[in-house]
């Protein structure tokens, strides 16, 4: 995975929490540290997130995104 943002923290998925819309994502990039995004429902569904599964906290500007390899 290749991302023009230059903040990329690895971490596991830790909780989600899904809404109508939106979907909150709780990611422990350490034990102890965690961090939230909101990304849309289907953004969650289509890259299979679960707790767990390792996905990266993508940080640019005012945004975070969730990616996965």
């Amino acid at each position: 995975m290749k991302l023009s943002a230059r903040n990329t923290i690895k971490g596991k998925v830790k909780k989600i929490m899904p809404g109508v819309v939106s979907t909150e994502v709780v990611l422990e990039l350490t034990p102890g540290i965690e961090l939230t995004a909101v990304i849309t429902k289907d953004s969650a569904q289509s890259l299979g997130l679960t707790v767990g599964k390792e996905a990266y906290a993508v940080i640019k500007s005012t945004d975070v995104m969730v990616g996965v390899d």
